[in-house]
């Protein structure tokens, strides 16, 4: 098998390191260093300090083009004299295919360059390393992503991103490179909207952040999905409010464009466009740390929703800091009452396996004999990761990462581990197979377990008893 399809966008970078970079220090010629590029086949090549191997600058064709031959340059002058030294690109090995598609998505460059922990170089990833993961249209959609120009042409982009996951949903894809896939797009496509938005607006000069919550903070978009986000930003002290007036006619233009690409606006009213998730970073940890206190039904449901956060467009550092607050008062029996609370609510949504039969079924008479996937299937994965990665400080936000960071934390098998994430995928992959089918308005999520083939029933019999079994896990840590 190719390696390439053994890799998801959730990979860490190293993997993608393919050949050893190509580099020059800012000694070298600039001569020789267009020899080099020349006869190692690169279009980038990357400046590095000599002794410690930290890369201080980039030398790439454009650079070539506009800085050398636009303006005659001498050949024998420096390297260190023409390279591009501002704005580089970098991330940790350890980071992922999808933080660095994000990174060259927002600052529209087609390489980043890869580090080791000391900082020292480890190798370029391209855009097109990261988009061989991608399969079917993928690429074809990137780009028409990245070169559109108007609202109307990312309406139609999200429509190619719908009918290409349904495709490779209808040629057996799996449900893990699917979701990232499909929240891939949706997240390239809302930089975009973003990015074009923002050409309408005059917005301060702070820092600022777009977050995303719910499913799409956690990486597991489906094709039925609403807006759930949100803004961050740090201001002075009793500025706030004018910050956020400000921000407020942004937001809500941003919400309507994503409405018109099929992200329906939140019956819940969760967008940036309301003033009360358009906050600065003080107020969100004041919202959070209130939530925390009180530990009431309604802040036990907000924790469900905005704690899956993360950063998409903007200062990420925000999101950081935030992220890292959080933690810093959930981890280690800081909220070990709310974190009770909140597993005394996950537990109640058990299961729909039946004592006698296979399954129960709740009392929905619109829909009766179905089954919910997402409060009954999906949720209490979902739920329980959630409380196991705030108690012991992961910092991930998606399901099964999270369930992959705290396997040796939190003392789960690894086997264990393996069959708990390959339920949960079970589920998800039923709950886009039933979206894809359509069905009547309000089924979205339900399915008859008849009308699946025996197969099916049994595997997602075995999928509801791993979910089971890590509800077990909250009720024993918590003494439920």
């Amino acid at each position: 098998m190719p390696e390439n399809l053994r890799l998801t966008l959730h990979s860490q970078l190293a993997a993608f390191v393919r050949r050893k970079p190509v580099t020059a220090t800012p000694e070298t010629p600039l001569r020789e260093v267009v020899e080099t590029m020349s006869e190692q086949r690169v279009g980038s090549i990357v400046i590095v300090e000599p002794e410690s191997g930290r890369p201080i600058g980039i030398f790439t064709l454009r650079d070539l083009l506009h800085r050398v031959a636009a303006r005659d340059c001498d050949l024998e002058r420096l390297v260190v004299s023409v390279m591009s030294d501002t704005g580089l690109l970098m991330l940790n090995w350890r980071g992922t295919a999808y933080q660095a598609a994000i990174l060259m998505a927002r600052h529209g460059v087609h390489h980043v360059i890869i580090v080791d922990s000391a900082g020292r170089l480890a190798g370029v990833v391209s855009q097109s390393d990261i988009l061989d993961v991608e399969r079917g249209g993928a690429k074809a959609i990137s780009g028409a992503i990245r070169s559109a120009r108007d609202t109307e042409t990312l309406v139609a982009v999200a429509g190619e991103i719908r009918r290409m996951g349904e495709q490779m949903l209808a040629e057996g894809g799996a449900a893990e490179p699917l979701t990232q896939l499909i929240s891939t797009l949706n997240d390239h496509l809302t930089l975009r909207l973003i990015e074009q938005t923002m050409q309408d607006f005059q917005l301060p000069r702070v820092d600022w952040c777009w977050l995303a919550f719910g499913s799409e903070g956690r990486f597991e978009q489906t094709f039925s999905t609403d807006q759930d986000n949100g803004i961050i930003f740090r201001a002075p002290a009793g500025e706030a409010q004018a910050v956020r007036d400000a921000f407020l006619p942004f937001a809500r233009a941003v919400n309507e464009k994503l409405d018109a690409c099929g992200f329906t606006l939140c019956k819940g009213n969760i967008m940036a466009s309301n003033p009360e998730l358009c906050l600065s970073l003080d107020e969100w940890r004041g919202r959070f740390g209130s939530w925390l206190q009180a530990a009431s039904p309604e802040a036990l449901l907000n924790a469900t929703i905005f704690f899956d956060f993360r950063p998409l467009y903007g200062a990420e550092e925000l999101g950081d800091e935030l992220r890292a607050w959080l933690l810093s008062r959930t981890s280690g029996g800081g909220a070990s009452l709310f974190l009770r609370f909140m597993a005394e609510n996950a537990v109640k949504a058990a299961p729909p396996l039946g004592v006698i039969r296979d399954f129960v079924f709740d009392k929905n008479e619109e829909f009766p004999h179905t089954i919910d996937l997402k409060a009954f299937g999906s949720r209490p994965f979902v739920d329980a990761a959630r409380i196991l990665a705030l108690a012991t400080g992961v910092g991930e936000t998606g399901t099964t990462q999270r369930l992959r960071a705290v396997a040796e934390k939190a003392k789960l098998g690894r086997e264990d581990i393996h069959a708990i994430i390959d339920g949960f995928f079970f589920i998800q992959q039923l709950r886009l197979r039933v979206q894809r089918e359509g069905g009547a308005a309000g089924a979205a999520n339900r399915v008859d377990p008849d009308s699946l083939n025996e197969l099916d029933r049994h595997v997602l019999k075995e999928a509801f008893k791993q979910a089971r079994k890590l509800q077990g896990r909250l009720q024993l840590d918590y003494r439920l």
